[in-house]
């Protein structure tokens, strides 16, 4: 069994508890998510099942569009509506001109605190493990990129954006700062995953909805973005064994097929024109 499902998960699971639903329904057991999303997010969650795995890596990596509610005047523990408030106070509604500049300030490339409470681990540890023990550390920043970002609704007390991000953005981390920017203290109350990749949240299915009849999605549908190359007969087996070809005349990632139309590979293509495994052969024999 190989192949994708886009889940449109649901408020209150974490992404593992989708995983392990699907594993029980389908009856299998090579599955996992491409990108966790927090208990309190809805929206795209991309699964891979069998050797649908090995492209985990692949479509985690890929950009996401988010749309996010904060809430004004207050700022919690876990950054989000879930946790202990630690700062309140009152404050003036921001106009929608100066919110639309403060959003805008933070296109581009920049380095961003990642939150207290998450899954990134510190000397060994988990960040969350330091938040509950209350043990001091220092919070890592990573390099992100935030391709677009724009205003939605205003009201007195909360305004929404949406926008498209790199691997590695927290949201959470982003109201934080645009919070401090704006000198009120924000917090995020809900969170939707609108798009991974070429994935669109119209082109998933609710949890409860799957059936071990639901079909899963293709690896050509999941890989749609990037060009392909079919090789000769000689180079499929080259291919399936994970060698290198030369000359596939592209620059970035490709994908690779046989004469048959089957997608035996994703490889990526380095500064000599020559395509070699990244990535994942995807075409076995069982």
């Amino acid at each position: 069994m190989n192949g994708f499902l886009y889940i449109d998960k649901p408020s209150g699971l974490t992404s593992r508890d989708v995983v392990n639903q699907l594993c029980k329904i389908y009856g299998v057991r090579k599955v996992g998510h491409t990108g966790t999303l927090d208990p309190l997010a809805t929206g795209v969650l991309v699964v891979a099942f069998g050797r649908g795995t090995k492209l985990i890596e692949e479509v985690t990596a890929t950009q996401k569009v988010y749309q996010a509610t904060v809430q004004l005047g207050k700022m919690t523990d876990t950054l989000d509506c879930t946790g202990n408030v630690i700062q309140e106070s009152s404050f003036v509604t921001p106009s929608r001109s100066e919110l639309e500049k403060v959003l805008a300030s933070f296109q581009g490339p920049s380095f961003q605190e990642v939150p207290l409470y998450s899954a990134v681990r510190v000397e060994g540890r988990r960040l969350y493990d330091y938040a509950r023990k209350k043990d001091s550390v220092t919070l890592p920043k990573r390099a992100i990129h935030i391709y677009e970002i724009h205003l939605l609704e205003v009201t007195k007390d909360t305004f929404s954006f949406q926008v498209r991000v790199s691997k590695g953005t927290y949201i959470r981390s982003l109201i934080r700062d645009i919070g401090t920017m704006l000198g009120i203290p924000c917090t995020m109350s809900s969170l939707v995953r609108m798009k991974q990749g070429n994935i669109a949240l119209s082109d998933c299915v609710s949890l409860s909805d799957v059936t071990k009849a639901t079909p899963l999605h293709s690896f050509d549908e999941v890989l749609a973005m990037y060009p392909s190359y079919t090789v000769s007969k000689a180079d499929e087996k080259r291919v399936i064994n994970g060698a290198k070809i030369t000359n596939p005349s592209y620059t970035d990632k490709v994908r690779i097929y046989n004469m048959d139309h089957q997608l035996l590979a994703l490889y990526q293509v380095d500064e000599h024109n020559t395509a070699y495994l990244k990535v994942a052969v995807l075409l076995k024999v069982d």
